[in-house]
C-alpha cells in the first residue's frame, strides 16, 4: 500500500526529465524548421540554419565521443583508484593524484596540438584530450568513496572471513558506489561541453556549427549548436539523477 501511495509522486518527479527530453529531441529533429525564426532574427544571413550535417548526425557523433572517452576514463580512474587504495599501492597515491591534476589543468587545445602529429586529425586526438580531462573527477571520487567506507564495516567483514577480493566487491565498492557514480556524472557533463573543441581538428560534433558560425560570422549557427549542446548536458545530468534515485 505504501509503495502504491508513493508511486504517483515518483512518477510526477520524472516529469521534468521527460519534458526536457522532449524539448531536446525537438531541437535535434526540428532545427531545420526554425529557419524562419533565425531569418527574422538575422535577416542578413543567407543560410540561417546549419545544414552541412543534420543535427541528429552531429548529436550521435558528439555522444559517441563523450561516452567512449568517459568509458576509457572510468576504466583508468577506477582501476587506478583501486590500486592506490590497496596496501601495495598506497605509496603511489600522491604521484597519481599529481599526474591526474596535471591532466585536468592541461588545456584540451594543447593536448589536441600535441596529439595531431601522432594520431592525425579527427576523433582520435579528441578522445585523448577528453580522457585526460575527465579522468581526475572519476579518480578523486573513487578514492574518496573507498576511504569513506567505515572501518567497522571492514572489520566486521574480515571477522566473518571475507577474502580481500570479497571485501572489495561485496563491502567497499557497494558503499563507495554513490561517490563513484557522482564522479562519472561530473566527468560525463565535463566531456559534453569539452567535446565541442574536437571540431577544430576535424572531428564531427555539436561544435561544428559553433566553430563554423564563429569563422563565418554567422551567429545563428553558434546559437543553434550551443542550444543543442546545453540541452544535451541538462538531459544527461537529469538522466544521471533519475538513475541515481532508482538505484538508491
Amino acid at each position: 500500500m505504501e509503495a502504491e501511495a508513493q508511486s504517483p509522486g515518483a512518477r510526477a518527479a520524472h516529469w521534468p526529465f521527460f519534458l526536457l527530453l522532449t524539448v531536446f529531441l525537438a531541437a535535434v529533429f526540428l532545427m531545420p524548421s526554425t529557419a524562419p525564426l533565425f531569418h527574422w532574427l538575422f535577416p542578413d544571413l543567407l543560410r540561417p540554419v546549419y545544414t552541412r550535417a543534420s543535427f541528429f548526425e552531429l548529436t550521435v557523433a558528439h555522444c559517441e565521443l563523450v561516452f567512449a572517452s568517459t568509458a576509457v576514463a572510468a576504466f583508468i580512474g577506477i582501476g587506478t583508484a583501486l590500486y592506490v587504495t590497496r596496501q601495495s599501492g598506497k605509496e603511489f597515491l600522491p604521484l597519481v593524484s599529481a599526474l591526474a591534476a596535471i591532466g585536468q589543468t592541461f588545456p584540451p587545445v594543447a593536448v589536441l596540438a600535441l596529439a595531431i602529429p601522432l594520431l592525425g586529425y579527427g576523433a582520435a586526438p579528441t578522445l585523448v584530450a577528453l580522457v585526460l580531462y575527465s579522468t581526475l573527477p572519476i579518480l578523486e571520487a573513487t578514492i574518496a568513496g573507498l576511504y569513506a567506507v567505515p572501518g567497522s564495516a571492514r572489520d566486521a567483514a574480515l571477522g566473518l572471513g571475507f577474502s580481500p577480493a570479497g571485501l572489495l566487491w561485496r563491502i567497499e565498492l557497494p558503499l563507495a558506489a554513490p561517490f563513484i557514480f557522482a564522479g562519472l556524472r561530473n566527468a560525463t557533463i565535463i566531456n559534453i561541453g569539452t567535446a565541442t573543441i574536437g571540431s577544430s581538428v576535424g572531428a564531427l560534433s555539436l561544435g561544428s556549427p559553433i566553430l563554423e558560425g564563429l569563422s563565418a560570422s554567422n551567429p545563428a549557427y553558434v546559437i543553434e549548436g550551443a542550444i543543442v549542446v546545453s540541452l544535451l548536458a541538462v538531459v544527461v545530468d537529469r538522466a544521471f539523477e533519475t538513475l541515481e534515485q532508482a538505484l538508491n
